[in-house]
């Protein structure tokens, strides 16, 4: 199987992320919204210094070194497991997991936090209002969702063809 189609994808949605990031800093102020479907999406810019739902170590330095460091160890894992894979559906999920943690990873080295911008409003039965995230998070999310898919739908229905 040609790995370099899978590195290929990570580069380009690491750029995409980048740009999208990029723009967002040059044309939208800090903490400021601007309302694209009324209030169910917003591009509303903000800088995480935390991670994921801006969780964090109460230290900017602190969690700017335990971030890069795990996101560090997460990223030679990803591209170990995407080199020795022989699942182009795997391969994809590691692809998309490495887009993503290497697109905060640049975010967070060269600003110290990450630029978030994507604001949804989900029915209040989910959380008041979705965490502001971006497209790294997006391509984690998807990898994530791809692999809850893969291990109940197609791994099962490779063990079921084994039991026969």
């Amino acid at each position: 199987m040609k790995k370099h189609i899978y590195f290929l994808i990570s580069f380009v949605l690491i750029l995409l992320d980048q740009i999208s990031k990029y723009i967002i800093r040059i044309q939208v102020p800090n903490f400021h919204s601007i309302a694209v479907i009324g209030n169910f999406f917003k591009i509303t810019h903000l800088q995480n210094t935390g991670a994921a739902f801006s969780l964090s170590f109460g230290s900017l330095l602190l969690n700017k070194i335990i971030f890069l460091t795990v996101t560090l160890l997460v990223l030679i894992v990803f591209i170990i497991l995407l080199w020795k894979s022989n699942s182009k559906f795997n391969s994809l999920i590691y692809s998309l997991i490495i887009a993503g943690a290497t697109g905060n990873f640049i975010d967070r080295l060269t600003m110290g936090s990450v630029t978030d911008f994507l604001d949804f409003d989900f029915p209040d039965f989910i959380i008041q209002r979705w965490p502001v995230f971006n497209l790294a998070d997006s391509t984690i999310v998807i990898a994530m969702a791809l692999l809850i898919y893969g291990e109940f739908f197609i791994n099962n229905k490779n063990d079921s063809k084994e039991d026969k």
